[in-house]
């Protein structure tokens, strides 16, 4: 049997929200690698295998996934939203990029899925509408400083940022300066959204003002939407508020 990997995007949480494409690569696959709480959104058969592993694990996971599709497995590697954002499909590159030769000629594929700020724009409105960027605060692979210069340099150039992976408790402080960056660029007014679990039983959006973000509103499920100075929050009465960049800049209309 020839061997084979696909990496597969589960969405944001929700089971309406993973792909037919993904919901097919499952059914498909023999083996699963992945975060404990990722693969526990599966329900495996009988004869699929599920291999776990810390989620600070991406490249010993990716080198594991990739030994037992050599061996002639049809093995998954799974990720909470899309797996080219802040995810395994990386993660999986990388490795067959340092490693032995019969990884190369493996079949990879990487199934797409919703990932994180397009939940929690829908859930906001469209505050994604016009240009935007995804920053990881994170500085596990890379310097806090390049963190604050793209920060400072997106809000510059007027994109509408998304934070991934804000605040843990190895990092509880990140986020924090990360809005003081950002208020040093952008008016008080510019609306940030706190998303959590978007589209979860647990859901929590919240609009506030950047004069107003608090970080110990955010935890690791939490993707932060920051506006821009043109990004407009339209108030209802009795509802949550729609937040949306409109599709001109520069005060240009349609």
């Amino acid at each position: 049997m020839s061997g084979r990997l696909t990496v597969i995007g589960l969405g944001p949480g929700d089971a309406a929200q993973v792909t037919p494409e993904a919901t097919a690569a499952i059914a498909a696959a023999t083996d699963f690698f992945g975060y404990a709480p990722y693969l526990d959104r599966l329900s495996l058969r009988e004869d699929q295998h599920r291999h776990a592993s810390d989620n600070r694990e991406e490249l010993d996971r990716s080198r594991a996934a990739l030994e037992a599709a050599v061996s002639g497995r049809h093995v998954a590697v799974v990720s909470g939203g899309d797996p080219g954002v802040f995810a395994m499909a990386a993660a999986v590159c990388e490795a067959i990029e340092s490693g032995p030769e019969a990884w190369r000629q493996l079949d990879v594929s990487v199934v797409p899925g919703v990932t994180a700020m397009l939940a929690v724009a829908a859930r906001a409105g469209a505050p994604l509408g016009h240009d935007f960027c995804a920053i990881s605060l994170s500085d596990n692979l890379k310097p806090w400083d390049l963190v604050e210069r793209r920060l400072k340099a997106a809000a510059g150039a007027g994109f509408v940022i998304a934070l991934y992976n804000p605040i843990s408790r190895a990092r509880p402080w990140q986020l924090g300066r990360a809005f003081e960056c950002l208020r040093d660029v952008l008016p008080a007014t510019a609306p940030v959204i706190f998303g959590r679990a978007a589209f979860r039983p647990a859901e929590r959006i919240e609009v506030m003002g950047l004069a107003d973000a608090n970080p110990t509103k955010a935890d690791m499920a939490t993707c932060i939407i920051i506006g821009s100075p043109e990004t407009r929050v339209i108030d209802r009465d009795g509802r949550a508020p729609l937040v949306y960049s409109p599709r001109s800049a520069g005060g240009l209309s349609r």
